[in-house]
């Protein structure tokens, strides 16, 4: 096993997520959050809390993800359920009895789930909390530690995604072509990309403050979780940014960081730094390494412990 593999426990309020949201039973799709949670490591523990007899339909879709389906039915007169207080008790437990479980990730937008949040950011453990925009307490977002908006899946977004990949391909065609004439298509593409995205306040402090302080180079994970750290619910998609690489790839275009690769990995640098990219008598391996590392839309970077 990967010592530095996280392993993260899934808790849904399913009731909380598909009502008056604008996300239905029948078009909630889990996939988009799972596909971010797997990218900080192996999902263990999957569960999902509501009173099932109202949302049959969604059942088995979340069976196709593996999701063990808890059924909490009404508790009192006027229909309101137990499942937020079995949610809390059920992570509580899991949070002393497996401390190989290091990530917990809440699927609510609900601000009575606080306490839960602070009891186990308390003992050390990582929270993600997950949620629709228009219907999450602000209260909660900021007790995570990360905040994942999640959003309703129609055949419209499915298209504008495809639009998008062939985007993105294009836009690597565009700066391959670009390096070979000294980067001048390159910018072009950078500068058209820059019509519709703006870099975020938040992104040119953090990057400012850092580079400031580093006495060499920068691992570019180091600035997503200090950008993540101050706000939790940040994703440079809201920015008009496909990738976090691409966000850093704008900031250099406006000259507020330098990108240089050491070995098989990208680092960032002050604008005014000596540090230059590694000479191209290194040949194929090294341009084949530097096109691996672009074509990464997922933008894995290694642990700060490789830097």
């Amino acid at each position: 096993m990967n010592n530095n593999e996280h392993r993260i426990a899934l808790f849904l309020d399913f009731e909380n997520l598909v009502t008056n949201t604008g996300i239905s039973a029948n078009n909630f799709d889990l996939q988009p959050a799972m596909d971010r949670l797997l990218e900080r490591g192996k999902v263990v523990f999957r569960r999902a809390y509501c009173d099932w007899s109202r949302f049959k339909e969604a059942k088995g879709n979340l069976h196709g993800y593996g999701v063990e389906l808890i059924d909490v039915p009404p508790s009192t007169r006027s229909g309101k359920n137990g499942a937020d207080m079995r949610m809390v008790i059920d992570a509580l437990e899991l949070c002393y009895a497996r401390e190989h479980i290091d990530t917990f990730a809440i699927a609510s937008g609900d601000s009575d789930f606080c306490p839960l949040a602070y009891k186990l950011r308390e003992n050390g453990r990582t929270l993600i909390g997950l949620g629709v925009k228009e219907a999450t307490s602000p209260l909660f977002v900021k007790a995570c530690d990360e905040f994942i908006y999640l959003r309703p899946r129609h055949k419209e977004d499915k298209e504008k995604d495809k639009e998008h990949k062939k985007e993105d391909k294009k836009d690597k065609r565009s700066e391959e072509g670009g390096r070979g004439k000294h980067g001048k298509a390159s910018k072009e593409s950078a500068s058209s990309a820059r019509g519709k995205s703006e870099v975020p306040d938040i992104a040119v402090e953090v990057v400012q403050r850092l580079l400031g302080r580093a006495t060499g180079s920068v691992n570019p994970s180091l600035i997503k979780e200090a950008i993540v750290r101050k706000e939790p619910d940040f994703d440079e998609r809201d920015h008009g940014f496909s990738t976090f690489a691409k966000l850093l790839a704008a900031m250099e275009h406006d000259g507020m960081l330098k990108r240089v690769q050491q070995g098989r990995q990208w680092y960032v640098v002050a604008p005014d730094s000596a540090v230059e990219p590694p000479p191209s008598s290194k040949g194929k391996r090294a341009a084949a390494a530097a096109a691996a590392i672009e074509e990464d839309e997922d933008d894995v970077y290694p642990d700060p412990i490789d830097d």
